[in-house]
């Protein structure tokens, strides 16, 4: 298996009308036991926000998901005192709010960080010829 790792990820995404099933990416949340770690990256991009969900509270929303990412860290209060496996499993938990995660996925990699920072650019930086 040349020393790759089994690993997990979800989508975060921004769902301003649930009940329309609209959703905008805006984060990856990766788990690898194997190197016990857990991180988030987001990006909330208020032109195409503003496009997508003309009201949304962008202050709000980077409140909300600094605190995920204070969670995925274990530096928040009580679930951030959960071990890792068990933060990653709340903060992908299905919900029905403005802040979504995506199904778990699986896969392998060499470097945990590293695929995250891949997952990223792949899931949630838009490139200019996307616009």
């Amino acid at each position: 298996m040349n020393g790759k790792k089994l690993f997990e990820y979800a989508v975060i995404r921004i769902v301003p009308q649930v009940y329309r099933e609209e959703f905008m990416n805006v984060g990856v949340i990766l788990y690898c036991s194997k190197e016990k770690f857990l991180d988030m990256r987001f990006l909330l991009e208020e032109n195409r926000l503003k496009a997508f969900s003309p009201g949304a509270d962008l202050k709000a929303l980077n409140e909300y998901l600094g605190g995920m990412e204070e969670i995925a860290a274990g530096n928040q209060g009580t679930i951030g005192k959960l071990v890792i496996a068990e933060r990653f499993r709340w903060l992908t938990a299905t919900r029905s709010s403005l802040i979504q995660c995506s199904k778990v996925h699986p896969g392998l990699c060499e470097d945990a960080g590293e695929m995250l920072d891949r997952l990223f650019k792949e899931m949630v930086e838009v490139k200019e010829k996307e616009l």
